[in-house]
């Protein structure tokens, strides 16, 4: 519940908030603070806090850093000002905390630190896990300890706050305000709170490793604040009810909803988002309010269920989406933002009024998400090109918060495949690799003693899909190849060997899994014998599309180990993919179709298996190009799904056929015409559950890498391979961020002839390829004139 009045003053805290979540280091000393709780609480049921401590300063201080967390999540005022909000989700074992410069906004006398906090319980998103309510702020140093949580803080809860449960959302439920019960002003100096209660003392704050973790084991968050930034809705699409105001909600006006009567508003984001939305009203005592949020409209859910045609279209729509409620108390001025963003491109808001009017006097958003910024660039005359990278990019940037998550509208959960593609986005559209360190900090965390990971993770249920284990280890492998940090991966391999020894443990003579355990999850194709996402399965339980992903993860592991880890797994791993190659080729190879099968009795085709055998370079040389034309061109296959299509088109590329890359993208120009602006879950656009999944976004990663040919010639990203595929384009550039600067590539053709510049940062060196001849890079530009 935001309490200030002032559009003006929001915006200056959304800039504030941001300013004062700089990342200081982590503190080298035990933490004398203590949890705190509301008393007589047992910290379990869902509710709302506040916390409170008045501190007189003698002057401003030029820095003021505390460490602050909270179970689950927690807002943090000073001087009622937002500063900082979190903590980051992790496990108990691994709980986040934030570090803190207070000083911008703490004054000479006396001054009012606020939080807080709020418990969804058993309403929490599935990514939250949680012991109980609680709240901690730890101070720097001796003179910042005057703020140590502890007996010293005042406590109470807000009554106004209720939960709106609604069908299965992984993602938070909504909320129900009641405004007649709200708390107002206990942000700010004035507030009166001598009737709050001291806050009751739980445990000690215990940063992990200094002893025993009866509770939470705390360490520093290593991913910077979320971004908040203002985002009016710009449309009104219908109204029933009353007469709106000609440009509303683009611009601020007073929307009078008269008493005893019911306006229904149809509000338009345009595009989907993630944001707080924020509801100031007047009047209207006891009046019902209902915001609800939806991806798009439905067409005749009676009819059709929950079928979706063009995105655009609202006419003879159904609205269906999650719900807050607010019940107005009357007075001027009343705002409402919820405890957690929410995603939608539509808005339905109901007014239901009593004897008094209701004015809605502004509806806004404030979009949020991690701070990514694009630094990668691609020119050329096709304005399509752009309009696909565009919605990759937002698809991609709603799909991270404090974890890359699958989707925002309806899980928000960080699984495995879809966050190896979205890391790889990460590295070439905008440089900034935390996000995907952090990811592979929580995945490596997530693994069960058996040495499997978890699917996704955080989470507060287990979940396994054991072949996206096999992805995490990829992960790991990119990560090692585009960014110059062994050390981090070095001390990842203990894992990676765990997750191989599970995998051992159900490999036949031959090397072959047979009933691998779990979910078996490869994508949501509709091939025959394929069941929830699962490939079909031979009589002894073995699949070559499972074999041959244990079979690349034997080669990452094999190239990471040879180089960072121990001579024996490296040795190891070499002889086990040596047999599992063998036993591929016996088992599933099909000379009269030329292709692999999925299984043993060759009675199932897909174009995932045959993607896999080109990745792993087990198909026969003289294969290739059947298989690839097969790919391309032989619709008995399973088809691949948008996700996949990833590993689809980097198996073209290798098999020769990248030119033609600009050909592949149907699906995504689908999408367009049917009015999404982010891509869908899966490619049957009018079943697909999400509108928004980060997985489709390839093109981002495939537009640098493969059109351009910007790609990692070995680990660090310190060598560099460039290796056009420019299909039928004329005249095309581009840039992608680097570790250490810039790679910059530019192809011009005037007549017969190219004229090629590269740029590579200094300290790195290269090669270029083209027309199956090597030119070095050994200088930071170089400019060539080549035939076509």
């Amino acid at each position: 519940m935001i309490t200030n009045r002032s559009f003006y003053l929001v915006l200056f805290l959304l800039f504030a908030f941001n300013a004062g979540r700089a990342q200081v280091a982590a503190p080298q000393r035990p933490w004398n603070a203590r949890w705190i709780a509301a008393g007589n609480d047992d910290g379990t049921q869902y509710g709302v806090y506040y916390f409170r401590k008045t501190i007189t300063l003698d002057r401003q201080p030029r820095s003021f850093t505390v460490h602050l967390s909270a179970d689950n999540q927690y807002k943090l005022y000073v001087n009622d000002s937002l500063v900082s909000a979190g903590p980051a989700r992790g496990d108990l074992g691994n709980w986040y905390y934030e570090t803190l410069d207070l000083s911008p906004y703490l004054k000479a006398g006396k001054n009012i630190i606020a939080a807080m906090v709020y418990n969804e319980a058993q309403f929490r998103p599935e990514a939250q896990v949680t012991l109980r309510t609680a709240f901690i702020l730890q101070g720097a140093s001796a003179s910042e300890e005057v703020l140590n949580t502890g007996k010293t803080w005042k406590c109470t809860r807000d009554a106004a706050f209720m939960p709106v449960p609604g069908f299965y959302f992984a993602a938070s439920k909504g909320q129900l305000v009641d405004m007649n019960k709200i708390i107002s002003g206990w942000t700010t100096i004035q507030y009166d709170d001598h009737k709050w209660e001291a806050a009751a003392e739980l445990f000690e704050g215990k940063p992990k490793g200094q002893s025993d973790g009866f509770a939470w084991m705390l360490i520093p968050s290593d991913i910077p604040a979320r971004e908040r930034s203002y985002q009016r809705i710009p449309a009104l699409r219908n109204a029933q009810g009353v007469t709106a105001s000609k440009n509303f909600p683009a611009v601020k006006s007073d929307q009078v909803i008269p008493a005893h009567s019911t306006a229904v508003f149809l509000l338009d984001q345009s595009f989907l988002t993630n944001a707080y939305l924020t509801l100031i009203f007047s009047g209207g005592k006891n009046a019902g309010i209902s915001i609800s949020y939806a991806e798009s409209l439905f067409d005749n859910i009676a009819k059709n269920g929950m079928r979706k045609s063009n995105r655009n279209e609202v006419t003879g729509k159904d609205f269906s989406g999650r719900k807050d409620s607010i019940l107005s108390n009357g007075t001027n001025g009343q705002v409402f933002t919820p405890l957690n963003f929410r995603t939608f491109r539509y808005i339905q808001l109901l007014v239901r009024t009593e004897a008094e009017p209701l004015v809605i006097n502004d509806i806004y958003g404030l979009f949020t998400g991690y701070p990514f910024k694009q630094h990668a660039t691609f020119n050329s005359s096709n304005n399509d090109f752009q309009k696909l990278l565009d919605i990759g990019w937002r698809t991609c940037r709603l799909n991270a918060y404090d974890t890359y998550t699958d989707c925002p509208y309806y899980e928000q959960l960080q699984y495995i495949g879809d966050t190896r593609i979205q890391a790889m986005v990460s590295y070439y559209y905008s440089g900034d690799d935390r996000l995907a360190r952090h990811a592979l900090n929580l995945i490596d965390n997530s693994r069960l003693p058996e040495g499997v990971t978890l699917s996704r993770y955080p989470t507060h249920s287990t979940q396994i899909i054991s072949t996206f284990s096999l992805w995490y280890i990829g992960m790991l492998h990119d990560y090692w190849y585009y960014r110059d940090d062994s050390i981090f991966v070095k001390n990842k391999l203990a894992g990676t060997r765990a997750i191989l020894d599970f995998f051992s443990k159900y490999q036949s003579t031959d090397g072959s899994l047979t009933n691998t355990p779990y979910w078996t999850f490869v994508d949501w194709a509709n091939g025959k014998d394929w069941f929830v996402g699962a490939p079909p399965r031979g009589h002894d339980g073995s699949s070559s599309i499972i074999d041959m992903q244990l079979l690349w993860a034997y080669q990452w592991a094999m190239e990471m180990e040879a180089q960072l880890g121990a001579k024996y797994y490296a040795d190891l791993y070499q002889q086990k993919a040596a047999r599992l190659t063998a036993a591929i080729k016996a088992r599933y190879w099909d000379a009269g179709k030329g292709l692999f099968a999925d299984t043993k009795d060759k009675k199932h085709f897909s174009q995932h298996a045959n993607a896999l055998a080109l990745l792993t370079g087990i198909a026969e040389k003289k294969d290739i190009p059947s298989i690839c034309d097969q790919l391309l061109h032989n619709d008995t296959l399973t088809q691949c799904t948008i996700y996949f299509k990833y590993y689809l088109h980097m198996a073209l590329v290798k098999g020769g056929q990248g030119n033609d890359y600009l050909n592949w993208l149907d699906v995504w120009y689908n999408n367009i015409k049917m009015g999404l602006t982010t891509w869908a879950e899966v490619s049957d656009l009018s079943t697909t559950r999400s509108d928004c999944h980060a997985w489709g976004s390839s093109p981002n990663i495939e537009f640098f890498r493969t059109i351009l040919g910007i790609d990692s010639d070995g680990p660090g990203f310190n060598k560099i391979k460039i290796q056009p595929h420019l299909g039928d384009l004329k005249h095309v550039s581009g840039e992608i961020p680097h570790p250490k600067g810039k790679i910059k590539a530019s192809y011009q053709l005037a007549g017969n002839k190219w004229t090629i510049t590269i740029t590579i940062p200094p300290g790195t060196s290269g090669s270029f390829i083209w027309n199956g001849k090597t030119y070095a890079l050994n200088k930071e530009t170089t400019k060539l004139q080549l035939d076509q």
